[in-house]
């Protein structure tokens, strides 16, 4: 079964590459890079997925008895499938990217880089639930730290899609209410969609940040506590 296992480690990626060596150079083809990526891991799917359809209807004939026949294809099939997944990650990957950069064309790193910078909030972040796990809630650090992962938030992840529409309005000529308009609705749904967990997660922060700088006070002891 091991065997099976590593046949599959070089079947798909192989198959992969040597796909994407055959569009690249087909003199009737000569694809572009990216296009060869996408349409070569298309083929790899549609090879494992005639593979896999092929086995499971050998193996569902096979077995009279739908309990507790079984069919040595089953198992063999899955140890040798079982690396197709494992590149499929990595082969989604490549289409992912090669397909943003056919999108872009080259263009809008501007708005790239903006959005790498969301990462900005991410050190305070994970600085105040370092201070949390060893009970420092209550030191100056954890407060500075508070701050500046409010302020970083705000600016960085909540703050920054009205900042893009702004500055592709002032790009086009556009006042900023005329922004959502004049792009492609599903540029305005993918933003939206990126805020809104922004939005909730700047109110945790905010409720986070009251009780840390304006804590509630104790209640005051009761009658039979201060005769105690």
């Amino acid at each position: 079964m091991a065997l099976l296992f590593v046949m599959g480690c070089i079947f798909f990626p192989l198959l992969f590459a040597l796909l994407c060596w055959g569009l690249q150079n087909h003199s009737s083809l000569q694809m572009e890079r990216p296009e060869a990526v996408l349409v070569a891991s298309k083929l790899v799917s549609s090879v494992q997925a005639v593979m896999a359809s092929t086995a499971g209807y050998i193996v569902s004939t096979s077995c009279k008895h739908i309990i507790d026949d079984q069919h040595w294809l089953s198992s063999a099939y899955t140890q040798f499938a079982v690396p197709y997944f494992i590149y499929d990650i990595y082969a989604m990957f490549l289409c992912h990217w090669h397909k943003h950069q056919v999108w872009r064309q080259g263009k809008g790193d501007f708005f790239l880089g903006c959005l790498l910078m969301a990462e900005v909030s991410t050190p305070f972040v994970c600085l105040g639930k370092i201070l949390i796990q060893y009970k420092q809630q209550h030191t100056l650090l954890h407060k500075v730290n508070g701050a500046l992962m409010l302020l970083s938030f705000l600016c960085c992840r909540v703050l920054l899609f009205p900042y893009l529409y702004w500055a592709y309005g002032r790009h086009a000529g556009l006042p900023l209410l005329a922004v959502p308009l004049a792009i492609p609705a599903h540029v305005n749904l993918g933003a939206a969609l990126l805020l809104a967990p922004q939005l909730y997660w700047f109110f945790l922060i905010c409720r986070g940040a009251c009780r840390l700088f304006w804590p509630r006070s104790s209640p005051p002891p009761s009658p039979s506590q201060t005769q105690d």
